[in-house]
């Protein structure tokens, strides 16, 4: 196969994937927060509070509807432009697809027209529920996502049938309970509960500095402040249980992360800054800090680290190794699986080792025939570009803690201060908005760029994986979805703005009808009142 199809293949899908999490953050960020504001509702029975619920929440819907276009083209990419990859690991990849379909997207979808249609057919409670149940299907689609999108980067539960030659599941429970997939999940929908936190803040203080709809921004910042602030801690946290589990199921990418060369003493430093060069192997002006690689990554002292000298020799046993299962698996397709215990066993014994051996296929056709030369060509080609990886991680970890500081701040304020902001600081909420979303895209440059050459680690590499499609057929898709996907961004940001503008509804009469009997409650004399003598 040619590689430019691969290469053409993989930028038509990062990019359908990258414009496809503009919406979802948000999407998973602003149920929760919606839901949240609902509570308060039906606990106080404040009309204010209602109306920051609706006024939200149409600002959820349109993200919604427009995330979902471009997150069902997506799932098509996967029978036409991957359909190798779709047969050959199709029976575990395709069961969280499918149970992410019938039972999140369902459950997300049907309650979505509830909330939206719903407020004067149901109960306040009534609604309350189904506002949560939104956000309870908006998780749930992201839980069965990333355990697909974890099984990828952490192929557990299953193993390589000779006889089919395909992958198939051993072991449901192992697929969804996978280490990789639940650290993945966690610290994405974190971010996103950042990413619409920021978003809230932002929106908020642009009201604040209009002079407008004050008393709404004053209190979605209350309530984006403190969520914000437990999310973005919760992200720092929950991506070092992410990082420690890359440790243990893919250490190439975390020694390309690191732009760890060679194998260091333990406990292993970290490096701050520096310019990785990919041809020197080595990394220029780098400021390292002590032990605290070590401990981010092996939770020990005492634990090394392995450089990327040492996992491509590695990967080169590896390849050998997978030669040798090659073999035994030819021998298995000529006797049609009529084959001697000592072939099956051999098989057995170097079939984890069979996609390592898939390598060669770049070049050679028969992996058996490959020069010592085409062997190391073939290890050193797990050893992704590192320096987009190096920096990518050092932004996004950036921005992850200034996020903390943002709202800290924020949260002192409007607990302590009586929500007195400095223009200044609103003007940084207002300006801060597009950071969440640059940090999430980051995170996913990270993990799937990483994780190259694999679709699947260790098992498929990227080159066989793609549809045997023509440049051309690549080259008009890639440059439609590129049109389309930028013209509902275009139609999400005018939306968004247009009802921004517009702000939350006001009920009038509501309002004045809740003064009224607020006021009469507060003149109403104390049942616990002494009579008066």
């Amino acid at each position: 196969m040619e590689l430019d199809i691969v290469e053409l293949s993989r930028l038509q899908f990062a990019m359908t994937a990258m414009y496809h999490f503009l919406f979802v953050p948000l999407t998973l960020g602003l149920s929760i927060i919606i839901a949240i504001m609902e509570t308060v509702y039906v606990m106080t029975d404040r009309p204010i509070w209602r109306q920051m619920t609706k006024f939200w929440g149409t600002l959820f819907g349109i993200n919604f509807v427009l995330g979902v276009a471009t997150g069902i083209t997506m799932e098509f990419q996967f029978g036409m432009n991957w359909s190798y990859y779709s047969h050959y690991v199709g029976d575990i990849f395709g069961a969280p697809l499918a149970v992410e379909g019938l039972m999140a997207f369902f459950l997300e979808a049907t309650f979505v027209g509830l909330f939206f249609f719903g407020w004067d057919k149901l109960s306040k409670r009534a609604h309350m529920i189904v506002t949560w149940l939104v956000a309870i299907g908006s998780n749930f689609s992201a839980l069965w996502i990333l355990i697909a999108n974890g099984w990828m980067q952490n192929p557990v539960g299953a193993q390589f049938n000779p006889m089919s030659m395909r992958m198939e599941m051993t072991s449901f429970f192992d697929v969804v309970f996978n280490q990789v997939a639940q650290a993945k999940f966690v610290h994405t929908v974190s971010a996103g509960y950042v990413t619409a936190s920021v978003f809230v803040l932002g929106v908020s203080a642009w009201y604040l500095l209009k002079n407008r709809h004050t008393d709404l921004a004053r209190r979605s910042i209350a309530v984006a402040a403190s969520f914000g602030l437990a999310s973005a801690l919760s992200v720092v946290v929950l991506g070092d249980e992410s990082g420690y589990s890359v440790t243990h199921s893919q250490k190439m990418k975390l020694a390309a992360i690191e732009g760890m060369w060679e194998t260091l003493p333990a406990p292993a430093s970290f490096t701050l800054v520096g310019f990785p060069d990919q041809e020197a192997r080595e990394t220029h002006y780098a400021l390292h800090i002590p032990y605290v690689m070590g401990l981010i990554g092996t939770r020990s002292l005492t634990h090394e680290i392995p450089g990327i000298a040492d996992l491509v020799k590695q990967a080169e046993e590896r390849i050998r190794s997978g030669q040798i299962a090659y073999d035994a698996l030819m021998t298995y397709r000529a006797e049609k699986g009529q084959v001697s215990d000592e072939v099956r066993t051999t098989f057995e014994a170097h079939s984890k080792d069979l996609g390592f051996a898939l390598l060669l296929k770049r070049y050679v056709d028969d992996p058996r025939l490959a020069s010592d030369d085409q062997i190391k060509m073939a290890a050193n080609d797990t050893v992704p570009t590192v320096w987009p990886l190096f920096w990518a991680f050092r932004l996004m970890v950036a921005l992850g803690f200034s996020f903390i500081a943002v709202m800290a701040w924020f949260f002192w304020m409007a607990s302590f201060r009586r929500m007195q902001f400095p223009r200044l600081a609103l003007w940084l909420a207002v300006i801060i908005i597009p950071t969440p979303w640059i940090a999430a895209e980051l995170g996913w440059f990270v993990a799937e760029f990483g994780r190259q050459p694999w679709t699947v680690d260790g098992v498929l590499p990227t080159a066989l994986s793609a549809s045997q499609l023509s440049v051309t057929d690549l080259a008009i898709t890639l440059a439609g979805f590129v049109l389309f996907y930028t013209v509902l961004f275009v139609i999400e940001m005018g939306l968004m703005l247009k009802y921004i503008r517009k702000g939350p509804h006001v009920d009038v009469s509501e309002t004045d009808q809740w003064q009224k009997q607020h006021r009469e409650r507060l003149s109403a004399p104390s049942p616990f009142a002494q009579p008066a003598e």
